[in-house]
């Protein structure tokens, strides 16, 4: 099966750890959004018995799957994706959603009052949530992930092989590292094992034609952006 995924185009954004999904565990799927004869918006009011909220969607054949941890636990399951347990699958799934609440919190710091509203408008609360996130959120969220690295040695769901929380790990850390180079600059020592997962997913053989490609979208006006007003040591 040839899966098609749905996200606005332009932008890395959540649709960007679906892709590390499919990329890594060589699955096929089209990027949907990016084709001529399609729309995003129109295909998102397409009539379904049970539609999406938001992207990233995933068509399944006559399965539609939202939200990016939904998609992910999808995908773990089908393809092998994440431990073959029940427990080790919905440690996994625990793990991406984790994830997500310091994803949400990342896009936060520049849209603290209102996704609609244009971060000049909300400078000034935007400078004090981003120095609530650098002070505190960071160390919290990046200390968790460095205390189960520590328990469960290279990959955050053991075993010798990644999951797709370790994609999804990596590429919260290179969202990070964009939007607050300094702030990561200064305390990335205090989580080696953290910058340990990310290099080692960095190599991954199986994502680097992908890497490699211009199909892998660069940071800019999505959840990870870089206002140097907002980074700090």
């Amino acid at each position: 099966m040839t899966y098609d995924l749905w996200y606005w185009d332009g932008i890395p954004g959540r649709g960007e750890f679906v892709r590390l999904a499919l990329e890594a565990g060589g699955i096929p799927y089209r990027e949907r959004a990016r084709q001529p004869d399609a729309s995003l918006v129109d295909d998102m009011q397409a009539p379904r018995k049970q539609p999406p909220f938001a992207p990233p969607y995933l068509v399944a054949g006559r399965l539609t799957l939202g939200q990016t941890a939904n998609i992910l636990l999808y995908l773990g399951d089908k393809h092998g994706l994440a431990p073959a347990s029940a427990s080790g699958r919905y440690w996994t799934h625990q793990l991406q959603l984790t994830i997500a609440d310091m994803v949400a919190e990342a896009h936060d710091t520049h849209h603290p009052v209102a996704a609609s509203a244009y971060y000049e408008d909300q400078r000034d609360e935007a400078l004090r949530r981003a120095a609530n996130f650098r002070a505190e959120r960071i160390p919290k969220f990046l200390g968790y992930f460095e205390r189960v690295l520590d328990g469960y040695g290279d990959w955050l769901a053991g075993g010798r092989r990644w999951s797709y929380a370790d994609l999804s790990l990596f590429h919260l850390v290179d969202g990070l590292l964009y939007a607050f180079p300094r702030r990561m600059g200064a305390v990335a020592g205090r989580y080696p094992k953290v910058m340990a997962l990310h290099a080692r997913v960095a190599t991954l053989p199986a994502l680097q034609a992908y890497f490699s490609s211009g199909r892998r979208l660069p940071f800019g006006d999505g959840i990870f952006r870089y206002y140097p007003e907002l980074d700090g040591d």
